[in-house]
């Protein structure tokens, strides 16, 4: 009975930004309490910021348009200080998804999503891996905002053709375990494309990784 309590984790402590009480109210209640601890709330950019530095929390779930300038904002502000985060936003718009990607968001869900969802979210983004709504996909892969056409890009050039297949999965969001399915490797070998990729790109994780591919366009080339 001691062996079993000692393998079972702690719930991720939850810092929740939301300028929508009853939203945040729902999100307190129906997160499985035995999976996520809500340790804080707050309504706008100044106080997500104080919240967030007060608690230390491990994930933020934070919504996109928020008083005082945004979910972005907040990750700004918040600098390394930044935890883990998934926006969850009643916006499906191209220009709020790359913006909140690009300031340190792991994932982007939509709140129409169901709630089990978002707490499977919530530890997908603390472990690492990133996670969008399907409806989102469309965001990822056709961004063209970045400044190379990846012909002439070193590190993508220093990059193999797997760890090209794997870096673009990862850029659309899809886990680990998608990625395998989808090349018909295991899980492991997912792993250490990812490794590689990471030294090459001289980034530190793979939210990094996805980052660098999507500023570039990359998640769409061959």
């Amino acid at each position: 009975m001691e062996q079993r309590a000692q393998q079972v984790r702690p719930p991720l402590r939850v810092v929740i930004v939301d300028d929508h009480a009853v939203v945040r109210a729902g999100l307190r209640a129906e997160l499985p309490t035995h999976r996520v601890e809500v340790v804080g709330e707050a309504a706008d950019v100044a106080s997500a910021v104080e919240v967030v530095r007060a608690t230390a929390p491990d994930v933020v779930v934070l919504d996109v348009h928020l008083p005082g300038g945004g979910g972005p904002a907040v990750l700004a502000a918040l600098g390394d200080q930044a935890p883990a985060t998934l926006a969850v936003s009643a916006s499906d718009q191209r220009d709020d998804v790359v913006a909140t990607v690009r300031a340190g968001a792991g994932g982007y869900l939509l709140k129409t999503v169901p709630m089990d969802e978002i707490a499977a979210a919530v530890a997908t983004v603390h472990a690492g891996d990133p996670v969008f709504s399907p409806e989102l996909a469309g965001h990822l892969l056709d961004l063209d905002v970045g400044v190379h056409d990846g012909v002439d890009d070193v590190d993508w050039q220093a990059l193999t053709q797997r760890q090209r297949e794997v870096l673009r999965h990862l850029a659309r969001g899809h886990p680990y375990r998608r990625i395998a399915e989808e090349l018909h490797v295991s899980t492991k070998t997912v792993e250490t494309h990812v490794r590689h990729i990471l030294q090459t790109l001289q980034v530190s994780n793979r939210h990094e990784a996805t980052v660098w591919a999507i500023d570039r366009g990359f998640q769409g080339q061959p």
